[in-house]
């Protein structure tokens, strides 16, 4: 009964082609990904966050759908760049130190889908994270860099592909 059970639902899945666990509603037309690289033109430089940023992009929508990545010219298509990396503080204590610091990453986005043009976009994404000004920005930045990364990659896919 299991099986049974199991060969429904994975015919069921399989013919809708639209729908997936994720939530991406992705056309059956579309068959391929192409992310250009992301170059950071923010005045404040972290040298491999292109690289991170340009792959956890690529990663994301390999992970979450059956799309093939292809260098260029992908039904659904991404490229941009970087514009702000900045590190400021936001909770200034009774003696005018800051207690908190903030590090933002902006990045400016434009999307084309080659199948549905109405849903093409260009749109600036922006995350940060808060930590103690205790601590060296040196020490934790990687981790941040991550974990804002990610945060803004899942919003350029749910922005893409999803249709919250």
């Amino acid at each position: 009964m299991r099986s049974i059970f199991f060969i429904f639902s994975l015919l069921i899945t399989q013919a809708c082609g639209v729908y997936s666990f994720t939530g991406a509603s992705i056309s059956p037309e579309v068959e391929t990904l192409s992310v250009a690289f992301f170059p950071n033109q923010a005045n404040l430089v972290n040298p491999t966050l292109s690289q991170t940023f340009t792959e956890a992009l690529k990663d994301q929508f390999i992970q979450q759908t059956n799309l093939n990545l292809i260098t260029k010219g992908g039904d659904l298509h991404f490229e941009g760049e970087i514009v702000d990396y900045s590190v400021r503080p936001v909770s200034v204590t009774s003696d005018q130190t800051a207690s908190q610091n903030r590090l933002t990453i902006t990045v400016n986005v434009r999307f084309f889908n080659s199948v549905s043009p109405e849903k093409d976009f260009q749109q600036r994404f922006s995350r940060f994270s808060d930590f103690p000004s205790s601590e060296n920005i040196a020490s934790i930045e990687d981790q941040l860099v991550e974990e804002i990364t990610q945060e803004l990659v899942q919003n350029i896919f749910n922005k893409a592909v999803v249709n919250w």
